[in-house]
């Protein structure tokens, strides 16, 4: 009964370290989303750390520190460890995804699981290795990096091991990708660090120079989700306006004043026109019978950004290509490195160089 029982133990203890512990992560510029095997996604918090200014100990880490950007007393700092798709602060980076896998894993230090990580397409040698020195040092026992365009489209469910072209652009909070996928290859790919955050960024600018009124990036962002737009709505008869409160840049007193959509739309029109570039330049280089296969299936749409309202109108408009929104933008990235993780050794050409 003893050596029984003992086994069984022995079997649970192993079962520990199985596929159920290996986790996809989309490591992103505004959120970092994880996918448990076995489980499907199990944490999607924003990619925020906030620390001691002094002692460098961190206080809180993703939507809890979140909530702290803007509103922190001299001594914390909240920090947003990731800039245009890429780590921009290591120590930071570290700290929250060994936060984000003990989270997950109830506290366990001795679970060390094996991860597959989203990661831009146009990084440097140097960004990769950051990225898989980071994760490694946060306690996963192997790393596998697959481009973030690549594990979208398979998290959108195209057919990405066909020997036919597809086209996905993945709108980020500091990367947009645009690709033609075709055999679990990347046949084209373009990335440009014009991404949700320079949307924000010019929603700011805006405010400041036409407003004269200062907003801080959560006010932003929250214009943005509420009334911006990339394409005029012929359903709406009446403008849509929004209040907004921030600081008034002659008289430095808090001031609220309303806003329309047609004025985001506007502020915003630069840096959708640098995506909308970047998906042409694309499909000029692509080849014409990849070229065929797209214009028959349309461009997919994924990443926070797609969630613009008239954004897949205007590229359509501008590329005379029908656009879909994938079901589940935010989670595309996520959900592919979980399907790969789950079908190694069907899907293994999608990763890059180094792991094939």
């Amino acid at each position: 009964m003893l050596r029984r029982w003992g086994q069984r133990k022995s079997v649970g203890f192993l079962d520990m370290f199985s596929l159920s512990r290996d986790m996809g992560i989309d490591l992103g510029t505004a959120n970092t989303l994880v996918y448990v095997a076995g489980k499907g996604i199990v944490l999607q918090e924003p990619s925020v750390v906030a620390i001691d200014r002094y002692t460098r100990e961190p206080l809180a880490v993703g939507a809890e520190a979140k909530k702290m950007l803007g509103r922190t007393p001299g001594d914390v700092i909240a920090i947003r460890p990731l800039r245009d798709g890429v780590i921009a602060d290591f120590e930071m980076t570290e700290i929250m995804l060994q936060h984000f896998i003990r989270q997950i894993h109830n506290g366990n230090p001795f679970v060390r699981p094996r991860i597959v990580i989203g990661i831009p397409s146009g990084v440097t040698g140097v960004e990769r290795r950051a990225v898989r020195d980071a994760a490694e040092e946060a306690g996963a026992r192997e790393v596998f990096l697959i481009d973030e365009p690549v594990a979208a489209a398979i998290g959108a469910g195209l057919p990405v091991s066909e020997p036919t072209g597809t086209m996905i652009v993945d709108i980020g909070g500091g990367t947009t990708e645009v690709a033609v996928l075709s055999l679990q290859g990347t046949v084209l790919s373009e990335s440009v660090r014009i991404a949700g955050d320079e949307l924000n960024d010019s929603i700011t600018q805006y405010m400041k120079k036409v407003h004269n009124l200062i907003i801080g990036e959560r006010t932003a962002e929250e214009i943005k989700i509420q009334i911006g737009s990339a394409y005029p709505s012929f359903d709406e008869k009446d403008e849509v306006t929004m209040e907004v409160r921030g600081l008034h840049l002659l008289s430095g007193l808090p001031r609220t004043v309303t806003i329309r959509d047609s004025e985001i739309r506007e502020s915003m029109s630069e840096p959708l026109s640098m995506i909308i570039e970047a998906v042409k330049r694309t499909l000029e280089q692509t080849k014409p019978e990849l070229a065929a296969d797209i214009v028959d299936r349309g461009i997919m749409l994924a990443g926070g950004g797609a969630l613009l309202r008239g954004l897949d109108t205007l590229i359509s408009h501008e590329t005379g290509i029908i656009c879909h929104v994938a079901a589940d933008p935010l989670s595309c990235v996520v959900l592919g490195t979980g399907r790969v993780l789950e079908n190694l050794s069907q899907l293994n050409r999608v990763f890059t160089k180094e792991h094939r």
